[in-house]
């Protein structure tokens, strides 16, 4: 898979009404939509961003503008301008090609104006597996983007057979949940964390208003020079080990994310350990095993063994680049299956989630999952993130989550959320037979979601988790 590249910009020159593909009746209307208001961001939602280098392969985008409070103006007429810098081209949403616009320094691009506060296009792969970056912008709006990767033409599609779809027996618990792994960075910073003018430990604090797990990434070797957290190691074993002891003292439970490198992994990046670059495969397999054994056993020294497991964060696709690229789906399903017996050296009975990014995104969902099902991986629970600003709307989200239940016989988890705090734990747990296992909120100790002000004053936001507790866990305590 070569590096990201500028291959070509396309676009159009006409300013078109672009006919949407959908209307503005939405189950989710009145906390999602506004009719006017200031625009503050582009979104822009591709339905799936792993596609075939065949130059026919095509996914739906669909973009919008939302205020601050990430609510979508359906009355907005904004003119966007896309580009394409990549294999690949955008076109109009029944295919036909689109007309060339060129700015002042030479950049081509892309121009339409919405229509209902919407427009759908179609993105269409080129001939070359390459890394494609999708940016949309209007005026000084915060611009919109994707990076879609496309594969080689070959690729083996695999789906799985009746008997790789057993039934799920692992008791999983219900979910309300917070990744807080920058903790320890803000407490360093000398902050601390009040509710009604007193101070609380943060920890307490969420458990307090209805938080029953934590979720914590940790990385292999932050501390390297070019890693997460440079000289400090931050999310690394040591930081692990004394946050699982608060989380085990307050009587919660923890979901530990394996980031299997040194720094962020999602799908922009998922790049190896410096410890393993010059691995070859069976020891790049054999070294992600016996890391994952040798980090729950230190867990499980210390009476904190995690009550549920992550194989990697946002990997749809995949992990340990360049080896463990989706493009190479044989090698990435060796490497989650080589994480799945590192966990199963410790404790058979632990829950394993595979966790893709994808919330409202059906198409690469299924991709991903029948691809990797098909191919031997063995896991107990699906993980989602969800970004309305990437991964669609919550009807979108809500429509994924039903066929994948159906699809996969596997409960589900949104543990990555943001935005639509009571509307995303409402989805999750509606869904029949009781599949669905909660949501893990990113980061709530941050001003920007809401529950805390800038001088870490808990506000009466909080209080909606009192609420999702009451509802849908206290019937099961």
């Amino acid at each position: 898979m070569k590096l990201f590249k500028l291959i070509s910009f396309l676009g159009i020159a006409l300013l078109i009404q672009c006919n949407p593909l959908e209307t503005n009746t939405s189950e989710f209307a009145s906390v999602s939509r506004v009719e006017s208001g200031i625009p503050l961001s582009v979104m822009l939602t591709s339905y799936s961003t792993t596609l075939l280098a065949d130059g026919r392969d095509r996914t739906r985008l669909r973009i919008a503008v939302t205020d601050s409070s990430g609510r979508e103006i359906t009355s907005a007429t904004d003119s966007i301008h896309i580009t394409v810098a990549g294999d690949g081209k955008v076109t109009a949403a029944d295919g036909s090609d689109l007309v060339l616009r060129t700015d002042t320094s030479g950049k081509k691009y892309a121009e339409w104006q919405l229509v209902n506060g919407t427009c759908h296009l179609l993105f269409i792969a080129g001939t070359e597996p390459d890394r494609i970056k999708v940016e949309v912008r209007s005026g000084k709006l915060w611009p919109g983007s994707h990076e879609i990767h496309t594969l080689p033409a070959d690729l083996v599609m695999m789906k799985p057979e009746p008997d790789q779809l057993p039934p799920t027996t692992k008791p999983i618990d219900r979910m309300i949940g917070a990744d807080i792994s920058f903790l320890p960075q803000i407490e360093d910073q000398g902050k601390k964390f009040f509710e009604n003018g007193e101070e609380k430990d943060a920890i307490e604090l969420l458990r307090d208003h209805g938080f029953n797990y934590i979720r914590l990434r940790i990385f292999v070797n932050p501390e390297n020079e070019k890693g997460y957290s440079p000289g400090q190691g931050y999310c690394g074993l040591n930081y692990t080990l004394e946050m699982a002891r608060r989380i085990r003292d307050a009587g919660m439970k923890l979901l530990l994310d394996f980031h299997y490198s040194d720094y962020w992994a999602d799908p922009q990046q998922q790049y190896k350990p410096h410890a393993w670059t010059d691995l070859d495969f069976e020891t790049l397999k054999d070294s992600l095993k016996t890391y994952t054994t040798n980090v729950l056993l230190a867990l499980e020294q210390q009476g904190t063994l995690p009550a549920m497991i992550q194989i990697g964060n946002e990997i749809n696709h995949g992990i340990l680049w360049p080896d463990g690229h989706i493009s190479h789906p044989d090698q990435l399903a060796d490497l989650l299956k080589a994480g799945v017996e590192g966990v199963e050296a410790v404790d058979l009975n632990l829950p394993v989630m595979m966790h893709i990014a994808l919330g409202g995104q059906n198409d690469e969902a299924v991709f991903w999952l029948d691809n990797m099902i098909a191919r031997g991986v063995r896991f107990d629970i699906i993980g989602l993130s969800y970004y309305p600003r990437w991964h669609g709307t919550l009807d979108d989200l809500k429509s994924n989550l039903i066929d994948l239940r159906k699809r996969y016989n596997k409960p589900l988890n949104v543990v990555e959320y943001s935005d639509y705090k009571r509307e995303v734990h409402d989805i999750i747990f509606s869904l029949p037979d009781g599949m669905g296992k909660g949501a893990c909120i990113w980061e709530p100790l941050g001003w920007r979601s809401g529950l805390f002000d800038r001088n870490e004053q808990a506000t009466e936001l909080i209080s909606v988790y009192d609420k999702l507790k009451e509802k849908y866990l206290s019937a099961s305590e």
